[in-house]
């Protein structure tokens, strides 16, 4: 396959067969830890890169992987009730521990604004003494489970419930139970300022190990699952359309799995904060049919 199609934004391109890697390529550009700049890096196989919100979707495989070993309550549990310490929050009854995995809680969340800015409701959160207050005491702004709404806030809830029932920090259960069976040995997962492990954006991966994540995710479960205003689905974290799973990341981070052709196409770009069209019509347009 001719690489004359090449985007000058991507830092790396992987794509799975099964177990065979058949293609991959890297790029060069500036490479960030979150809004921390690391300069200008000549990507390649083992080199991590941010895969932001795709944090969120490892997050919800995490979900299930407890799930299945028992260790969190079901999907259709009281949110609240996992979170007897905000016992003095009223209000939130009717939140299921469902409405976090597919981002249905109807509390007021606004992350249309820059990742920079303190109106970013993410960028909110991190700037609260406690994040886990801050979310739970949003105002309901749409009863729970009526309709999808981007809420980082909701992974930041899931990440917790993980904790909870597993009783591991959320990295050290990832790297038990997801990242070491896998054979993935080198990652990083940032914390805020409180020193929590951000579980909607922090975790830093090399493509090819992403690939193999995608690998998992191919079967894994992902009900519940609710409707899209696009027309697509969401659950446990996943987009889902038809024929196709995705974890998708600010700045062109994406991990699409096509169970039904046994492919997994990882793609790290860098266009943080700025429109990632280009590099998703690339995907759409030229790779995704030459791959499937």
């Amino acid at each position: 396959m001719t690489v004359d199609w090449w985007h000058p934004d991507l830092h790396g391109l992987v794509v799975l067969q099964g177990e065979e890697l058949i293609f991959e390529r890297y790029g060069e550009g500036e490479d960030y830890r979150l809004n921390e700049a690391l300069g200008r890096v000549r990507f390649g196989p083992e080199t991590l890169h941010d895969i932001r919100s795709v944090s969120k979707s490892v997050v919800g495989l995490l979900y299930g992987t407890a799930l299945a070993e028992g260790a969190v309550p079901e999907p259709s549990a009281s949110l609240m009730e996992q979170f007897p310490e905000y016992g003095d929050i009223s209000g939130k009854d009717a939140l299921r521990i469902e409405h976090a995995l597919t981002m249905t809680l109807g509390l007021h969340w606004d992350e249309s604004v820059p990742y920079t800015s303190i109106a970013n409701s993410e960028i909110a959160m991190e700037s609260a003494p406690d994040r886990y207050r801050f979310i739970l005491e949003q105002p309901l702004v749409q009863e729970p489970g009526a309709g999808w709404h981007y809420t980082g806030g909701a992974s930041a809830l899931v990440g917790r419930i993980i904790e909870k029932g597993t009783g591991l920090p959320l990295e050290e259960y990832a790297d038990a139970r997801l990242f070491r069976p896998l054979g993935i040995s080198s990652w990083e997962w940032s914390r805020g300022a409180d020193g929590v492990v951000l579980a909607a954006s922090g975790l830093r991966l090399a493509p090819r190990d992403l690939a193999a994540i995608g690998r998992f995710a191919m079967e894994a479960p992902l009900e519940p699952m609710i409707k899209r205003e696009d027309g697509g689905s969401y659950g446990m974290q996943w987009y889902v359309g038809d024929g196709w799973r995705g974890a998708f990341g600010n700045g062109g981070q994406r991990l699409i799995v096509f169970p039904a052709r046994n492919v997994v196409i990882v793609a790290t770009a860098g266009l943080y904060n700025n429109d990632t069209a280009t590099v998703d019509q690339l995907l759409w347009n030229t790779v995704i049919p030459a791959m499937t």
